[in-house]
């Protein structure tokens, strides 16, 4: 079993009065997805920069954390990273 650890940029996007997920982009480092998050920000309702851990052979998420946020971003986001 071989961790694979991911860093991404999760933006939000307003639909319908609602907001939610809009695109995700890979970032390198963590400080890249943070700069990245945080640089975003302007152009978004919100952003976050997450850190993904999973098993590089089978796919499963072994653990997933909000590193920062900026702006607005669903009070249940956090949960629903645990279930993706």
């Amino acid at each position: 079993m071989a961790l694979k650890t991911t860093f991404l940029v999760q933006t939000f996007v307003i639909k319908r009065k609602r907001l939610v997920p809009g695109d995700r982009e890979v970032a390198p480092t963590e400080s890249g997805a943070f700069k990245k998050a945080e640089a975003m920000a302007g152009r978004f309702p919100g952003t976050a920069a997450i850190r993904v851990v999973a098993d590089d052979e089978t796919g499963e998420l072994e653990s997933a954390a909000i590193l920062a946020q900026f702006g607005e971003v669903p009070d249940d986001f956090a949960e629903s990273l645990q279930g993706s």
